[in-house]
């Protein structure tokens, strides 16, 4: 059996004959044309438009997966696009020739999910629930999206931070087959060529890294295609982007860790990690290689790239493609939303607060840039006096004009005027935030001494502790409740359990980057957007800030519960995409008039569809 949707794959795929005969078989189902003639053309929501409605977010279509009679439909059990498993109906089955292939039985899409997550449930290792998830996304997609979707808030931490950091960290031993393309140094002069095997011919979202920061890990190389793959997922799940325009890339220029360049186990390039020029050249390849394949409108999402290559490759491919950096631009947009939304409980506007980062890397100054920027669209003062409100402490101690002259580039605009301080306590102590930002990448650095300081300064303190995995974060949702006695608002990076203390439960709040950037694609997509601007940033943080309740700020939360994520995302997505239309920078015209029911309508959803 073949599927319609691989004309390319089609022609390498069958002999002359074989194929004269398809042809000839779907002349009446194709109008009159070729199968192998069919041309994709753009669909509502970003994506291909075929012949069966993809694009179209209906809870049941009756499609044509297959097209050519043959004696078994074990080829189809095997598609995770189409294969539904023991929901193929009774006529489903003879008419294409599953019979004997499944047990007698017909299960429900919801019997299906129901059995799927009482066996995940079984595993007691967060790992062995990662590998089950991900062989269901390559057995059954549809199965895979409904489970995530319904289930959210407790297979995000399985598909997505903390475990993921684990799966990476082990990826060679627990690969199987391709989720994404692996670009390395040796395609170099191919990459174009390389971009064709994939077998998507139309696709909208790219999701790239080159391995070099993972998470709070390091260096895991190649092994860093876990990343892309979950970010992906995310897209789909939590922002209804068809699973088909998503496309994960891992660009391999080898590793500088000595652990994985040892182990014989390990997927990657065996050699030290190209710079310089060589490294600048296969990314320009890359570039102008998808720019090629896919066009102007692609969205390329850069992640996890070490800072020096972060914020070279936006300042540099920002104004020729439609790029954005989830560790700066994401984890900023979530982080100012936060808080946004939190100035409902701590009183005043963000320019009456001051903020201290414990992190100057890249998660740390794109925060502090957008909260300057929000500051100033708010006040109108200009960003320079906008960015004295915020003080940032690396390796080295604070940051202060005295430094300035040793400071990487993207530090230089935070070097205030102060003596050298060289502890985080001593900064809390001068400079008396009113909030508290760790990005630092290092566990246990928000000590008791730092956040009783805090609580000493400021009757409601506002630590986010962001840096993950869990590991990582510079103190737990407990310590920080427990040291400041209860008053502290607490968000974190990766997810913390709910903390009772003194007689007052506390659900702290998770600055996950998953709330914005599924949703943001979204709007940039639907809405035909070329160019990322740091306007439609805010206008995502604003719409995230929008969907905390009351109900929430009881429980200290200062973000929204992620069982509501897709009306999230449609809000965000319709505010991205508003803001894109007022500066120009859309395609797709005209403006639909209710942007919020549009991105609904655009949004994939995973049921089952009828087959004939």
């Amino acid at each position: 059996m073949i599927s319609l949707t691989r004309p390319n794959f089609l022609r390498k795929a069958l002999g002359l004959g074989q194929r004269r005969v398809m042809e000839s078989t779907l002349k009446e189902i194709t109008n009159g044309d070729s199968v192998l003639d069919i041309k994709d053309k753009c669909g509502v929501g970003g994506g291909v438009e075929d012949m069966y409605g993809e694009d179209r977010a209906t809870e049941d279509q009756t499609i044509t997966p297959w097209t050519f009679s043959v004696a078994s439909g074990y080829s189809l059990l095997r598609d995770p696009h189409y294969n539904k498993g023991l929901a193929f109906t009774e006529a489903e089955r003879d008419a294409h020739y599953l019979r004997g292939l499944l047990p007698p039985t017909v299960s429900s899409q919801e019997l299906q999910e129901k059995k799927v997550m009482h066996n995940l449930r079984q595993y007691q290792v967060p790992l062995q629930r990662y590998m089950a998830m991900m062989d269901l996304q390559e057995r059954n997609e549809r199965l895979f999206y409904k489970l995530l979707i319904d289930n959210v808030e407790e297979l995000l931490p399985v598909v997505y931070t903390p475990t993921v950091g684990e799966a990476c960290q082990k990826y060679g031993s627990i690969f199987r087959r391709p989720q994404g393309l692996f670009i390395s140094l040796k395609e170099k002069g191919k990459i174009l060529e390389v971009l064709k095997n994939w077998p998507e011919k139309t696709i909208q979202v790219i999701v790239v890294t080159d391995g070099e920061r993972i998470l709070g890990l390091g260096d895991l190389g190649c092994q860093g295609m876990g990343i892309p793959v979950g970010k992906l997922s995310l897209y789909t799940a939590l922002g209804g982007v068809r699973p088909s325009v998503c496309l994960p890339i891992t660009i391999d220029v080898g590793t500088n860790n000595q652990k994985l360049l040892d182990d014989e186990f390990y997927i990657g390039l065996k050699q030290k990690r190209a710079t310089g020029q060589e490294y600048a050249e296969l990314l320009e390849e890359f570039m102008s290689a998808v720019k090629q394949n896919y066009g102007e409108k692609v969205l390329i999402q850069f992640e996890d790239f070490a800072n020096h290559n972060a914020f070279e490759l936006l300042a540099k491919y920002h104004t020729t493609h439609l790029v954005f950096n989830d560790d700066i631009q994401g984890t900023a947009s979530v982080v100012l939303a936060g808080l946004i939304a939190s100035l409902k409980l701590l009183g005043g506007t963000l320019a009456d607060h001051t903020f201290l980062f414990l992190g100057a890397g890249e998660a740390g100054t794109g925060i502090a840039e957008l909260i300057a920027l929000e500051i100033t669209k708010k006040t109108s003062v200009p960003l320079e006096e906008a960015r004295k409100k915020i003080w940032l402490v690396d390796s080295k101690g604070l940051i202060v004009s005295s430094r300035v002259e040793s400071l990487q580039h993207f530090k230089e605009p935070w070097a205030h005027e102060h003596e050298p301080l060289k502890e985080l306590l001593d900064a809390v102590k001068a400079i008396k935030p009113t909030v508290l930002i760790g990005t630092s990448g290092v566990g246990k650095t928000f000590t008791k001494e730092v956040v009783e300081a805090m609580a000493s300064l400021n009757p409601k303190p506002l630590i986010m502790a962001l840096s993950n995995p869990t590991s990582q974060a510079e103190c737990t949702a407990e310590e920080a409740y427990t040291w400041s006695k209860g008053h502290a608002i607490f968000a974190s990076g990766s997810p913390f359990d709910p903390f009772e203390f003194e007689g007052r439960t506390f659900v702290s709040g998770q600055a996950n980057n998953a709330y914005v950037f599924p949703g943001f694609g979204l709007g940039i997509i639907m809405s035909g957007t070329i160019r990322v601007y740091d306007d439609m940033l805010l206008a995502a943080s604003e719409a995230l800030a929008a969907e905390v309740t009351e109900e929430d700020y009881l429980k200290g939360r200062i973000y929204p519960p992620f069982t509501n994520i897709r009306k999230i995302s449609a809000n965000i997505a319709a505010a991205v995409a508003a803001k894109a239309y007022e500066l120009g920078l859309t395609t797709r015209l005209p403006r639909p008039n209710d942007l919020v029911k549009y991105a609904e309508s655009c949004m994939y959803t995973p049921v089952y569809r009828t087959y004939h």
